[in-house]
């Protein structure tokens, strides 16, 4: 299916300005990973082993793939939740082809939010850190792994912001995000865990994206804490490609049930309004005639 370049030209149009609207509220999406990054500093003297690196360093490129977690996936479900009940997408919809420039804006607004925080949270990361020094050759690597990761988690938070009904489901949902992060790896390595947790670990899109970035960002011998030893470049990509390609069709699916079941508005509309008074004209019930006063 083709679309016109006006639809596209409107879709980079909004995407511009919700970025606008984005970056003042930046602070909001590089509060928990600055936080994060703080804590690690003070734990930066303690090893995963007796000759393994800082914990605070292997940690640094788990919290930058947390960051992107959490600013793509929750970023977008929060904001298409918000927008559905405010009647937005449902304004969408009289527009010709305004779904696909809404959702071109969305995902260009909310894939520059999540490269600025990338570019918040590593500046904070090399000063803080004096051993922090990524090679440049390796950081080509993050090409293919930022892409990859931000192709697999916006689709999910489309998806989860199209199926989700109330607004406390996304509470809920953070804190799983939340206990994501404890069995894929971000904060210490899967491999020193258990069997049951890195199989858990390794079905899911955090696990491969944190790998991704440690191997741009740590020196090569850190792999040797890794699972077999190698930072499984190859599996990486395509167990990332996997999850973009599923969480794409998922998000399809939402986006139409979404859209047809969108009600614009929490008000009641006119024929709420009406419904009371044709039941009562339906059930027989008639106004009596005024009766004529005698003289």
């Amino acid at each position: 299916m083709r679309f016109p370049l006006t639809a596209l030209s409107a879709g980079v149009s909004r995407g511009a300005i919700e970025l606008r609207q984005g970056l003042s509220l930046i602070a909001n999406y590089v509060f928990f990973p600055t936080i994060a990054i703080v804590v690690m500093y003070f734990l930066r003297d303690f090893r995963v082993a007796e000759d393994g690196p800082s914990l605070g360093m292997y940690a640094i490129p788990g919290i930058v793939a947390m960051n992107i977690l959490f600013t793509s996936l929750m970023g977008v479900a929060s904001a298409l939740l918000t927008e559905r009940e405010d009647g937005t997408l449902l304004r969408v919809r009289t527009v010709p082809h305004g779904t696909v420039g809404y959702l071109v804006g969305k995902i260009l607004s909310q894939t520059a939010l999540t490269l600025v925080t990338f570019v918040v949270v590593m500046t904070l990361a090399v000063v803080l850190f004096d051993g922090f020094a990524p090679d440049p050759l390796r950081v080509l690597s993050l090409l293919w792994v930022l892409p990859l990761g931000i192709a697999a988690m916006l689709p999910l938070g489309i998806a989860i912001g199209g199926l989700v009904k109330q607004p406390r489901q996304l509470s809920l949902l953070s804190l799983l995000l939340m206990g994501m992060t404890a069995v894929c790896g971000i904060f210490y390595p899967l491999a020193l865990q258990g069997t049951g947790l890195q199989v858990v670990g390794q079905c899911l899109p955090l696990y491969w994206l944190g790998l991704g970035m440690r191997s741009a960002l740590l020196p090569e011998e850190i792999a040797s804490f890794e699972i077999g030893e190698s930072w499984r470049a190859a599996e990486t990509a395509l167990v990332l490609g996997a999850w973009a390609v599923a969480a794409t069709a998922l998000a399809l699916y939402a986006l139409r049930r979404m859209t047809h079941r969108a009600s614009g508005s929490r008000r009641p509309s006119l024929p709420d309004v009406l419904q009371p008074r044709l039941k009562s004209q339906s059930s027989g019930i008639r106004p009596q005639a005024p009766r004529e006063v005698r003289r």
